[in-house]
Formats: C-alpha cells, sequence, structure tokens
C-alpha cells in the first residue's frame, strides 16, 4: 500500500529529482498548473536581470549583434526541436500560438490547390483553435471550415481536404492523441496535419518527425517555462519548406531585411516564418528556462508524469470516494497528457479552496478541476500532501465559505 513515506523514497529514488533545484518555488506551495504557466527557472530570473541591466542598459542597440539578439529566434528554435522530435532547422520562436496557427493554416490551404479548401477540426478542442480558423475562413471565404464531433475527423476526410488542426493533448481532459495512426489517416487523404503541442511539449516524448507530422505549433508558456505570455514557436517539416509561405510577410521573414527594399522576397528555410521584430526579453527568458531540460530524457519525464498521475488518481479515489468528484479523459497513463482532471459539481468552489490551503491547479468551465504534474519540479510527496488537503476540504465541506464563490477573471 503507498504511504507518504514511499513516496518520499520514490523521490530520492527519481533520477529527475535533482532538475527541481533548478527551479524557484516558494516554500510551502504545492504547485501542479505547470499545464497553464510553468514555474520561474533561476536561469530565467538571472538571464532576464542581465539582459536589461548589462545588454540594454549599458550596449543599448549593439545588444542586436553583440550578444546576439538578433538570432534568438532560431537559438531558442533549436532548444525546443530537441524536445519535440524534429530537426534544428525546422523550428522558430514566433509570435503567439493563435498567430502561428494562421498562418501555418493558411499557408496549407494555398499551397494545396483551389481543388481542396476544406479545413477540419473536432468541436470542443482548445476554443483558440477554432476562433483562428473561423477568423481564417471569413478572411478566405472560399475555405470550407467542417467543425466535427469529437473522434470523427477521419470521417470528414476526403478529396476537397487541405489541413486538418488537432490538439496533441486535449486541454481539458488531457487525453492524448496517437500522432502516428491519426497523421497517417491525414496524409492518406492526400491532406496536410497541423498539429498543436501547447500541452504535450516539455511534459512528454513528442516525436514530430517519426511520427509524420507536417506542422505543428505550441506556446512557450506551459511546461516549457518561458514565462506568462511567452513566444510561441513552430514546426515546418523540412519537405514542406521550399512550397509553403507565410502569408504575415513581414520584415524579419524577409531574406534580406536589412536591405530595406520593396518587394519581398521569402527567406529560406524555417526563417521565413518570422514577421514583426522579435520580443527579445521575453524570448531570453523562455531561452534560458530551456536550459533547464538540459540532460533531461523526455521518456524519463513522460514515464515520471505519467507515474505521478497514477499516484494523484490512486489517491483521490482512495481518500476521497463518494465526494463528488469524476475522473475526466484517461485513466491509462499512456493514453494521458501531463494533467489529471476531476469534475466536481462546485469545482470552482472547490479549486479556490485548495489554492488558499497552498494546492494550486486550476479551472475549466463547467465543472473540471486541472492538476499538472510537471516532472522537472513536482514530487510523489507533493501528490500525496495535495491529496490530504483535497481530501480535508471536501470532508469538513470548507469550500462552501463566501469567499471561494466569487469567480474571477482568470480560472
Amino acid at each position: 500500500m503507498t504511504t507518504r513515506q514511499t513516496c518520499l523514497d520514490r523521490d530520492v529514488a527519481d533520477p529527475l529529482g535533482g532538475v527541481r533545484g533548478r527551479f524557484s518555488l516558494p516554500e510551502g506551495l504545492i504547485y501542479l498548473d505547470g499545464n497553464s504557466l510553468g514555474a520561474l527557472t533561476h536561469a530565467a530570473a538571472a538571464r532576464v536581470d542581465e539582459a536589461t541591466g548589462r545588454q540594454w542598459g549599458r550596449d543599448l542597440i549593439s545588444s542586436w549583434n553583440s550578444h546576439g539578439w538578433i538570432g534568438l529566434p532560431q537559438q531558442v528554435g533549436r532548444k525546443i526541436a530537441r524536445l519535440i522530435g524534429a530537426e534544428a532547422d525546422e523550428v522558430i520562436a514566433a509570435d503567439s500560438v493563435s498567430v502561428n496557427l494562421f498562418k501555418l493554416a493558411a499557408a496549407a490551404v494555398r499551397a494545396q490547390g483551389p481543388e481542396r479548401r476544406a479545413v477540419i477540426i473536432e468541436r470542443g478542442d482548445f476554443p483558440t483553435d477554432l476562433y483562428i480558423l473561423q477568423g481564417l475562413a471569413e478572411a478566405m471565404p472560399e475555405i470550407d471550415l467542417r467543425v466535427v464531433d469529437p473522434g470523427r475527423f477521419e470521417a470528414a476526410l476526403d478529396d476537397r481536404t487541405a489541413v486538418v488542426l488537432l490538439s496533441h493533448v486535449h486541454y481539458r481532459s488531457g487525453v492524448v492523441r496517437d500522432m502516428a495512426a491519426q497523421s497517417a489517416a491525414v496524409r492518406a487523404a492526400g491532406a496536410l496535419n497541423l498539429w498543436d503541442l501547447s500541452h504535450s511539449a516539455g511534459v512528454l516524448d513528442v516525436h514530430l518527425n517519426r511520427d509524420g507530422a507536417d506542422l505543428a505549433a505550441g506556446c512557450g508558456y506551459k511546461y516549457l517555462n518561458g514565462g506568462p505570455g511567452a513566444p510561441a514557436y513552430l514546426f515546418v517539416a523540412r519537405r514542406h519548406q521550399t512550397i509553403l509561405r507565410n502569408p504575415l510577410s513581414g520584415w524579419m521573414g524577409h531574406a534580406r531585411p536589412f536591405d530595406f527594399i520593396d518587394d519581398y522576397e521569402p527567406a529560406a528555410g524555417v526563417d521565413r516564418w518570422l514577421c514583426g521584430t522579435p520580443p527579445i526579453l521575453s524570448l531570453t527568458a523562455l531561452d534560458a528556462a530551456l536550459d533547464a531540460f538540459d540532460g533531461v530524457d523526455m521518456a524519463q519525464a513522460r514515464a515520471k508524469a505519467g507515474a505521478l498521475g497514477d499516484l494523484f488518481i490512486e489517491r483521490v479515489e482512495a481518500r476521497c470516494a463518494a465526494q463528488g468528484l469524476v475522473l475526466v479523459g484517461a485513466r491509462d497513463a499512456a493514453a494521458r497528457g501531463g494533467q489529471v482532471s476531476f469534475a466536481h459539481p462546485d469545482g470552482w468552489a472547490v479549486m479556490q479552496n485548495l489554492i488558499a490551503r497552498g494546492v494550486i491547479g486550476d479551472f475549466r468551465r463547467p465543472d473540471v478541476i486541472r492538476f499538472g504534474f510537471a516532472p522537472l519540479y513536482v514530487r510523489h510527496v507533493d501528490v500525496w500532501d495535495a491529496v490530504e488537503i483535497l481530501g480535508e476540504i471536501l470532508d469538513s465541506e470548507s469550500w462552501r465559505d463566501a469567499r471561494f464563490q466569487t469567480v474571477s477573471a482568470v480560472t
């Protein structure tokens, strides 16, 4: 039977246990929300201080050259590429997930020719993905936007399909898709697959090239720990790089941006997917944060995240039985990302009570409380202690207190 001491013993034996020291974590706080905002690393804090004080403050504009600011999008892209099974020249840091999905989806439709104008997404995926496609369809009225029921995208594939946008890990349930099988299905229909990696990069052992991905985008602020609003990144497989064209033809994506000529000429390779001037301070934070993955085997990271999730489910169902919690998503760790979600009729209030007790997770409407298990800094004993606190809250019904009922702007 699992005990708290068992959890402590597992943490001692954890091959990733030493990585936790790379993070700045408040004493006494159990942070289980890395699936929404990753924790601060010591390296990121120090690097941003250096970038503002010495680089920007002292060296000013010369830092674009002397401190390599101009190459940060590529440098960050190379670091992320290792974590998602891509080549170094297939990934670049740029813009936001929303902007990158627009760029990639628009390019995919334009490259497929006039006979292929259908774009497919499943209902219930992360809302911004659908919003972006709806906006794209307004900008390109010839697009046939097909929003299908969950698990039904393959039935919608036909010879009109241009691109299919799928989340690798579902933001609410944590269910992970079979990228290899589903990419193959899209490819067999003659279409391109576009993956949202926001809830998988940095916690799962993603293998874009092995699994046949064509295009992908993801954020830098969740499991990659790049800070609030950190720049996103995008992936374009080499086989598509000469064909696809960035519809947002900004100057940083030009072959020779500092020639300042009137006619646009796209840069070679993945560099053409840049648009405007890169946000150096936030890119610096993300660049430094990615160093936390130095020496980390992503297969080990995924195994640990799965084990932490398994422990959480086991303990919740033992400690909080008959308290109204219902598991959402997959029980099997192999079919689950880095989070575990439970539904509760008063999930918002329960989560607010947890936060007040020092256990940080989050809430998604209408009734889901989410717990993220970032393997680089979450411990087995954190899981044990979090569930004990959850059990005390449910037993006492302290969540009914009026102060836990007010809904905030950010949930």
